[in-house]
């Protein structure tokens, strides 16, 4: 925020601090997703956000105060024949996964679109990086793909994972990746797989609950990452110190499933939780969360399936519409 006038970036630290925010509506879907069981996701990316609709991507140009988007679609991506469950930005591109088994690679600013059969079931997760994507299903497969025009859709690794990858994460360093399971058919969810040989490197902790699978990971750095799912916990790893004990842990209070994580890369983490729409807003340097915001209420239940935030807003995708919360005008 260096062109933020100081006070400006202190009144806003504040909001975030005291949870001061105004709820309101980006987009709400034409059909009730909460029926339909469509999930979607998001990404952002300068002044534009990215969204999944069905078997669509949508991308919407915010407006100046960041709270609200131009209703027309700057584009819309198109080509899976079943829901686009999961998708990432990544030089130019769009790679996404789908349910009908596939992975679609779009050209952000022209009409190029490739579609390529990937897995024998739906496609749940993926990732892209240095010109590699790595891709996981309910197949009980991940995949290692190369991005390049004349080498789409030739699979470079198949790693048999004995469950349904749920989430998956390429390092920084572009050696390795992680891959989050279902951990019902192998007992460790969060794996480590070299991306030149496609071998197993490590597993993360030990004794976890049959069903203890992992829906969100994200890298910080090289060494260090955090994950969610449906054991409610989110966890800190840090990879130099060891790999059977996460670093820090924080406990949904509820005992509800989280479907998302988000974090600043500083002390600031947000959740999404399965029940009620609810966002939670962590400071990292303690064990009880912050804020609570619950965006729904029965009988409109939804949990929240991705979220994102910047300085200013936070973006949480529901089954049926987007909320923002606005810190920068409570």
């Amino acid at each position: 925020m260096s062109s933020v006038p100081v006070k400006e970036r202190v009144k806003v630290s504040q909001n975030w601090r005291l949870g001061r925010c105004r709820e309101g509506i980006l987009l709400k879907w034409r059909c009730r997703r909460v029926v339909s069981g469509q999930m979607p996701w998001m990404q952002l990316e300068d002044d534009s956000l990215y969204i999944s609709q069905a078997n669509f991507i949508l991308a919407y140009q915010f407006r100046p105060d960041g709270a609200s988007l131009n209703r027309r679609p700057l584009g819309v991506f198109a080509g899976h024949d079943e829901d686009v469950c999961h998708f990432v930005l990544a030089s130019s591109h769009i790679i996404s996964a789908g349910g009908d088994g596939k992975i679609g690679v779009h050209k952000i600013h022209s009409t190029f679109a490739v579609k390529y059969s990937a897995h024998e079931q739906e496609v749940n997760c993926v990732d892209c990086k240095g010109g590699i994507i790595v891709s996981g299903s309910r197949d009980r497969t991940a995949k290692v793909w190369p991005l390049a025009s004349g080498r789409l859709g030739q699979c470079l690794h198949t790693i048999q994972t004995e469950d349904r990858v749920w989430s998956i994460a390429i390092s920084p360093l572009l050696s390795s990746f992680v891959t989050g399971t279902a951990c019902c058919g192998h007992f460790s969810p969060l794996r480590i797989w070299d991306l030149n040989s496609g071998k197993l490197m490590t597993h993360l902790g030990s004794d976890f609950p049959p069903g203890a699978g992992v829906l969100d990971v994200k890298y910080e750095s090289p060494s260090t990452l955090l994950s969610c799912g449906y054991d409610t916990y989110v966890r800190y790893w840090d990879l130099r110190t060891s790999v059977r004990k996460c670093v820090m842990e924080w406990e949904e209070p509820h005992d509800s499933t989280l479907y998302c994580l988000q974090t600043d890369g500083n002390h600031l983490l947000a959740t999404g939780s399965s029940y009620y729409g609810v966002v939670r807003l962590w400071d990292r340097r303690q064990k009880a969360c912050l804020h609570a915001f619950p965006l729904t209420s029965t009988p409109l239940s939804s949990p929240v399936y991705c979220l994102r935030f910047t300085t200013t807003h936070l973006y949480a995708a529901l089954s049926y519409n987007l909320h923002v919360l606005d810190f920068k005008n409570p």
